[in-house]
């Protein structure tokens, strides 16, 4: 009798079946639908606000994309924000006439904003835990540094009056309602870019480096290189964030890259829903609302917004968004043992 030596195959890790059209991407349609009306009503919502709390949403999608699905919290994303708005920023100031102008700039600033997470991710990454977190603030505090010092960023002024331009010399994107449609179409590319990443083969890897590294180890995958990977991905989406809101606003300044911003998109992540799709938009539509429709009472803005935070941590600890996906999932597994009596045969029936 002889034994025949088993083979272990290598786990891999298969993608998540997608529906034709998920739930996340009907609601997301829904959104979007109704988005294309806002430019006629205005006496309802205004469009810039809109399209900031896009340029935002966008920005708090890319740092949920490193904490909610990798587990990494970092302290550097205003610099990939920052980065990127400042060279779109100039080179528009330079080049904006040219048709191709817009293009270039918006491209080459998204490149940048690749280029410094890569950099703070290839110094970062190694470490775990709260060094990780402290090495992308220090990392983070450079680029501020640089951008106050460099004489192309303005400096304190920073860069101001930035042309829209034109794309290929064909749409003007001086109108408000032409950036407008220009910028939810970014917006959508860049929510979809997002969905695309976590729903993919290599999403969920980075949730299984979240959920228990050393296996993830053990199972064969490199976990340095894709969280440093997921870094880089994040950096380039907060970046291509950056670009279009300096392309909006026509405006680029320190508040950008500072501390402030990257503390912020942390409140809008959590305030929504860590891990989950629509939680860094909602978060970004209340921080971004309360700070436009309180302006009038100053610095207060920012004590509301802390006790609002306060609250949602206390109550909601899982965010908006995820409270209620938590309070579905309760209702769903109440609902599953009334319905289970249904289908099983009755004991006068049974063979």
């Amino acid at each position: 009798m002889s034994i025949k030596p088993v083979s272990l195959k290598p786990i891999s890790l298969k993608p998540m079946p997608l529906k034709p059209m998920s739930i996340t991407l009907k609601i997301f349609a829904l959104l979007v639908a109704a988005a294309l009306v806002v430019p006629y009503v205005p006496g309802i919502i205004y469009p810039i606000f809109v399209m900031k709390v896009m340029c935002y949403g966008l920005f708090a999608c890319a740092f949920n994309l490193l904490l909610g699905f990798t587990g990494l919290v970092s302290f550097a994303h205003a610099a990939f924000l920052g980065s990127a708005g400042y060279v779109t920023g100039a080179l528009m100031i330079r080049f904006g006439t040219h048709p191709l102008g817009t293009v270039t700039a918006f491209t080459l600033g998204v490149l940048a904003s690749a280029l410094v997470g890569l950099a703070i991710g290839g110094l970062a990454v190694r470490r775990r835990g709260i060094y990780f977190a402290m090495i992308t603030l220090a990392l983070s505090q450079i680029v501020y540094f640089l951008a106050v010092q460099f004489r192309w960023t303005g400096g304190e002024d920073g860069l101001q009056g930035i042309p829209r331009g034109n794309l290929f010399g064909l749409l003007d994107l001086s109108s408000d309602t032409a950036m407008y449609y220009v910028t939810l179409v970014l917006f959508s590319i860049g929510f979809l870019f997002v969905y695309r990443v976590v729903h993919s083969p290599f999403g969920q890897i980075l949730q299984a480096v979240r959920e228990n590294e050393p296996r993830a180890t053990s199972l064969g995958y490199d976990t340095d290189r894709f969280r440093l990977a997921a870094f880089v991905l994040s950096a380039t989406v907060a970046g291509y964030a950056g670009a279009m809101k300096a392309l909006v606003f026509q405006l680029v300044s320190l508040n950008d890259v500072s501390l402030h911003t990257s503390t912020e998109v942390v409140l809008m992540t959590l305030l929504g829903g860590l891990g989950t799709m629509f939680g860094p938009l909602v978060g970004a539509t209340l921080v971004v609302g309360l700070q436009n429709y309180l302006a009038t009472i100053g610095d207060l803005v920012t004590v509301v917004i802390g006790l609002i935070f306060i609250v949602c941590v206390s109550f909601f600890r899982r965010g908006v968004v995820g409270e209620y996906l938590e309070w579905r999932r309760r209702r769903a597994q109440r609902a599953l043992p009334a319905r289970e009596p249904a289908t099983a045969p009755s004991p006068s029936h049974a063979p």
